[in-house]
């Protein structure tokens, strides 16, 4: 059971998320005086959660249920890479990117995506969470997307130029396609595509975990959600934290909540990062924010660099993917293969 279905006040609930307090099963070796401490209650209020928690944990078969689950759910590893094998990607409207990202953004999995300001985090959120609608006959996943933003960054003008872009891409494909087969009809619309992306504005990280919590209700409830974009990941986390284990513990839980999202549904998430300084031998680097803990938290994790005047794409870490590099472009239209033929390098 989440805590945030626990019989309690709104504000208690608030006080546990923000501890890092997810689920009944988090607080089920912690003493009254250590929970009160915590939220900064009184201890005979913490014993009072602490005994809700216990009646709501023991009057369920939530834990028995959840146990056999997990043994029910053995698969063999012949299934697995059939599955992998059928799935379809998310296409970034980069050629050149699709290609070392192994046919696109991967649903099932986490993936990162971090850089400096102004190289394209944003456009390609958008981008990825308009594509995730071209329709199956266009080799889409004909889904829809959930944008959440913590900055207030996401412009709905210039998600409308990519979804008008991306209709104009069909058309074209579709006028290819009527030489020798016929052509699929596009019965979508720009507002289409707008109004198949549920947009959260989030301002705190409490306001974050409480809606990544509530992700599974909404998802079940829409199935065709192919593809969870938050842009960014980082920015609430690092502004309002001074405990790091804290922040450690509740970043951990966060990323287990979404990579359970992805399997379950069969969906991607993206992951916007930002990035900060880190001292390495003796002299300051940049490197994406949030520790060397979080980075392992991601199946994939891409930074997006400058080479000289060119916006370059490197596969950091992935365990199905080769680490390489392909420069792309943020055009009127999206995000493009690079107009530039200058020969293309890998980050050191």
């Amino acid at each position: 059971m989440e805590i945030w279905r626990l019989p309690v006040s709104a504000s208690q609930r608030g006080k546990l998320i923000s501890a890092g307090y997810t689920t009944l099963s988090s607080l089920s070796s912690i003493s009254s005086s250590d929970l009160a401490r915590e939220l900064k209650v009184s201890e005979s209020e913490a014993l009072d959660i602490l005994k809700v928690a216990s009646h709501s944990h023991s009057g369920g078969s939530e834990m028995s249920s959840g146990n056999c689950s997990i043994f029910e759910g053995a698969q063999n590893a012949w299934d697995m890479l059939h599955e992998e094998e059928s799935l379809v990607h998310i296409t970034t409207s980069s050629a050149d990117l699709d290609n070392i990202l192994g046919g696109g953004i991967h649903c099932k999995e986490v993936t990162e995506i971090g850089g400096v300001p102004g190289i394209g985090k944003t456009q390609l959120g958008i981008q990825i969470a308009v594509n995730v609608q071209i329709p199956h006959d266009f080799g889409g996943l004909g889904g829809k997307a959930i944008y959440i933003d913590t900055e207030g960054s996401f412009m709905v003008e210039r998600a409308l130029q990519i979804a008008e872009a991306c209709i104009e891409d069909m058309s074209e494909y579709n006028r290819f396609l009527r030489k020798d087969f016929q052509a699929c009809e596009i019965r979508m619309q720009p507002k289409d595509i707008l109004g198949n992306i549920f947009y959260f504005r989030i301002c705190s990280y409490t306001e974050q975990i409480a809606l990544i919590n509530y992700l599974d209700k909404f998802i079940s409830e829409h199935k065709d959600v192919k593809v969870v974009v938050v842009d960014s990941v980082t920015f609430h986390f690092r502004q309002d934290f001074d405990d790091m284990a804290l922040r450690t513990r509740v970043l951990s839980g966060m990323a287990l909540k979404l990579m359970k999202l992805a399997k379950k549904f069969s969906l991607a998430v993206v992951l916007l990062n930002q990035v900060t300084t880190k001292l390495s031998e003796g002299s300051f680097q940049l490197a994406l924010a949030l520790g060397d803990s979080w980075s392992h938290t991601c199946t994939n994790r891409i930074v997006l660099y400058w080479n000289g005047n060119e916006r370059y794409a490197y596969i950091d870490k992935s365990p199905s993917l080769r680490s390489a590099s392909a420069a792309y472009s943020v055009t009127p239209r999206g995000i493009r293969n690079s107009s530039s033929s200058c020969k293309r390098i890998k980050m050191m």
